[in-house]
């Protein structure tokens, strides 16, 4: 069974649905069907294994993003993508840590179906633009024009400010620390003054349906002496779980001139799935 070449690239191939999707869920429904695409295929022809399922994966993840658009124009509140936790193997690869971030996905959710698919594939796995246009049914100069445009929106959008892991966990580690208490001041002392909490229940988790922006709202929104946090790897970041009368949160957070700018709360319990075992994640 281990020299099957689906089982080989399942964590390859997770990764890429996964990033293409935002949800782990969808994610492991796009494996499935490409997996039983893979059963049927006369496998002895298939000259590359790797590059044939990661075509398969990506043509099968693209269906789903058209289904999903639509899905999501009904979605109660801000939509966020589902956290994975992750170990520290995917923190350590600092672009693999940085495109499954909740900050990254986000952005990606911007982008169209057709552009997100080639960003992701040139971007973060760096395959051939042949190979792309064959996964996404476009020639390769469409591709390419498809890649200038998908780096330039995310471009725009990303966090421009760079921090390194020792710093990101030092911010991350005072807030949660903050966050413990439920002091506001110690929350001010670590936000930005322009801070943007966005928040996701899913019309399921009592949770703010639009961005809280400032420092001050932000505080009292979040302040709660009876919370409970613990610090979590999530998206090969530091990041929080936080518990409140059993109802349980994941916080993912963007640091920028040692403050935290934007915070993502992910509290829709369908969401939430992933957060005991970590996800398998690799380029």
């Amino acid at each position: 069974m281990n020299a099957d070449p689906f089982v080989a690239h399942r964590s390859l191939l997770f990764t890429v649905a996964y990033e293409m999707l935002g949800s782990a869920a969808d994610a492991e429904d796009v494996l499935q069907d490409s997996w039983l695409r893979w059963a049927d295929v006369d496998q002895a022809q298939v000259s590359d294994p790797r590059a044939y399922l990661v075509r398969v994966v990506t043509r099968q993840a693209l269906n789903r993003m058209r289904t999903l658009s639509r899905r999501r124009e009904d979605y109660v509140g801000e939509w966020l993508p589902e956290p994975l936790l992750t170990s520290p193997d995917v923190a350590e690869d600092v672009e693999l840590a940085e495109s499954v971030s909740i900050a990254m996905l986000t952005v990606l959710e911007t982008l169209g179906p057709t552009e997100r698919a080639v960003f992701v594939l040139r971007e973060v796995f760096d395959m051939p633009y042949g190979e792309i246009a064959e996964a996404v049914g476009k020639s390769a100069a469409a591709v390419r024009q498809t890649a200038r445009r998908a780096r330039e929106h995310v471009a725009a959008r990303r966090p421009r400010v760079e921090v390194s892991r020792s710093e990101q966990q030092a911010v991350v580690e005072r807030f949660l620390a903050a966050l413990r208490t439920g002091r506001v001041q110690e929350l001010l002392e670590v936000m930005a003054p322009d801070v943007v909490l966005i928040a996701d229940g899913g019309g399921i988790a009592n949770a703010v349906r639009v961005p809280v922006r400032g420092a001050e709202l932000v505080a009292n929104a979040l302040a709660r002496p009876d919370r409970v946090v613990s610090t979590v790897i999530l998206n090969g970041a530091p990041a929080g779980r936080t518990e409140v009368d059993g109802r349980v949160a994941a916080v993912s957070f963007v640091v920028e001139n040692g403050r935290i700018v934007r915070i993502y709360a992910m509290a829709n319990p369908r969401k939430l799935t992933r957060l005991d075992e970590p996800a398998e994640l690799t380029r």
